[in-house]
């Protein structure tokens, strides 16, 4: 049986960072429009005016782009079902309020804010649940028509059904049963005139022709009340899919803005815009982000390439996540090593040039073979690399003095080392580490004693690369001026 096209949207609201939470439901809206030969959406939500980030809508459309989440329709590329920003949609929800109004499930209401705080308060003394009291819901349409028609204040809310019950299915939960005195006529137009999320987001994915409708888990608590709106409209209902939630390291709670601080403290982060500039890569990301909420194994490594080929929504799961950035560590180191040499030159040079060193293109090429294991965020090239690129080091005195000699002992095997490595054509592994392991052997030194100077020499650094790969690739000249440097600070310790 053939599969029909599935077309699927991602609908961000642009009031702040791009959640880690966004980038993981776009994946899956990704993946399922793409293995099934239909559509990914960019719709960007943005009725709730006076929350709108500047920036915030593009940060989203970047966020995407760095992920490689190609959308088909959306604001800045259109398609047949535009507008794809919701501010630019008004006219439609009040066409369809209308519809709702006029056929009775959806009714105007005055209530000021003051008397709603009223009610509310009330309604906490006597321990109750606050929802809106229905005042407005018995008034009669002609009465309703007169206020508005005097320039009266008002919105629009729901007529959620009193009696029964509402059964709403989720794709991965079952059937999700409410008592529908339970609930509340919620709003659907605010005195604006634009929408809230309830009304726009359900006449958008029916407008649109979206066949799935995969969200966050904090979204069931809403889920009667759109389904009740579909069904008010005599419309098909989508596949409604909630993803399981994401907790805290800990596993004991949601993500807060404290977690995300502490987070970032240690070269995490929750936001893709802070992965990005931590050195994070987008394959990492997504394979991390893909098995919190897929029911696959959690070490697997997979390219989008390899997650098209085995994704079913059939595979995904409802059960709570917990972040573990160590995992995002393993993933995205994984990766790294996965890179081809040329790839991931043109993804570390950036990090050099941003530092201000003249990057030599062959040289950067040399040294990938030995930095790659090493790395597990991108801008880790610099701790491994900068030296490579620099005309002269400045390493620390401390450093140059071997453990269990003092300065001037660390000075005389600088030097003995100079004239061994002087004496050489070239400096390679192959003509310069068999003179100095005989050094080492004839001196009585260890070899971590002899090599851990020439490695601060010429590095700058206590930890680095091999060293004998990394000397050739400095090259003798170069090698040669920063041991004689270090003798220098030596003799003058």
């Amino acid at each position: 049986m053939s599969i029909k096209p599935a077309r699927t949207r991602i609908a961000p609201s642009p009031t702040g960072h791009m959640h880690l939470g966004t980038a993981r439901t776009a994946l899956y809206d990704y993946l399922l429009a793409k293995k099934t030969g239909g559509q990914f959406i960019l719709r960007i939500e943005d009725t709730d005016v006076s929350r709108t980030v500047p920036g915030a809508e593009q940060e989203i459309i970047d966020g995407l782009r760095w992920l490689g989440l190609s959308y088909d329709e959306g604001p800045d590329v259109g398609g047949p079902y535009g507008p794809y920003r919701q501010t630019d949609r008004r006219e439609i929800y009040h066409t369809h309020i209308n519809t709702l109004v006029n056929g009775g499930h959806a009714y105007p209401c005055f209530c000021t804010p003051e008397r709603l705080e009223s009610v509310r308060q009330e309604q906490q003394k006597r321990k109750e649940n606050p929802h809106y009291d229905g005042t407005c819901r018995m008034l009669a349409p002609d009465e309703a028509a007169r206020r508005i028609a005097t320039g009266e204040k008002y919105i629009v809310r729901f007529k959620m059904p009193r009696e029964g019950i509402t059964i709403a299915h989720d794709h991965l939960r079952g059937d999700i049963k409410t008592e529908n005195s339970q609930l509340n006529d919620y709003v659907l137009l605010k005195t604006d005139g634009l929408p809230t999320y309830h009304l726009a987001a359900i006449v958008d994915d029916h407008e649109m022709g979206i066949t799935h409708i995969v969200r966050g888990s904090e979204w069931l608590g809403t889920f009667p009340l759109h389904v009740n709106i579909v069904r008010a409209f005599g419309w098909e209902e989508p596949i409604w899919i909630h993803l399981s939630v994401f907790l805290k390291p800990s596993g004991k709670g949601k993500m807060s803005k404290r977690d995300a601080v502490d987070a970032i403290k240690d070269g995490h982060s929750i936001f893709v815009k802070d992965l990005q500039e931590l050195g994070f890569t987008p394959e990492g990301v997504l394979n991390w982000s893909a098995l919190m909420g897929w029911g696959v194994a959690e070490d697997d490594v997979m390219t989008v390439d390899q997650m098209l080929e085995r994704f079913t929504i059939d595979s995904l799961t409802p059960s709570p996540a917990a972040i573990n950035f160590q995992k995002l560590d393993h993933f995205n180191a994984t990766h790294i090593r996965l890179f081809t040499t040329d790839d991931l030159a043109a993804r570390i040079k950036p990090y050099f040039t941003r530092e201000g060193l003249n990057v030599n293109d062959a040289v950067l090429l040399k040294i990938i073979p030995l930095i790659r294991e090493r790395l597990v965020t991108l801008d880790d090239c610099l701790a491994f690399g900068s030296f490579f690129f620099k005309d002269d080091v400045t390493p620390a005195p401390e450093d140059l003095v071997a453990k269990g000699l003092d300065a001037k002992q660390s000075a005389q095997i600088a030097q003995r080392a100079y004239q061994i490595l002087a004496g050489q054509p070239t400096i390679s592994h192959e003509s310069c580490e068999p003179p100095l392991r005989a050094y080492v052997e004839e001196s009585g030194l260890n070899a971590n004693q002899v090599f851990g100077i020439l490695r601060v020499a010429t590095t700058g650094q206590k930890v680095s690369p091999p060293l004998f790969e990394s000397m050739e690739i400095i090259g003798r000249e170069k090698c040669l001026q920063r041991i004689q440097n270090a003798i220098e600070i030596l003799e003058k310790m």
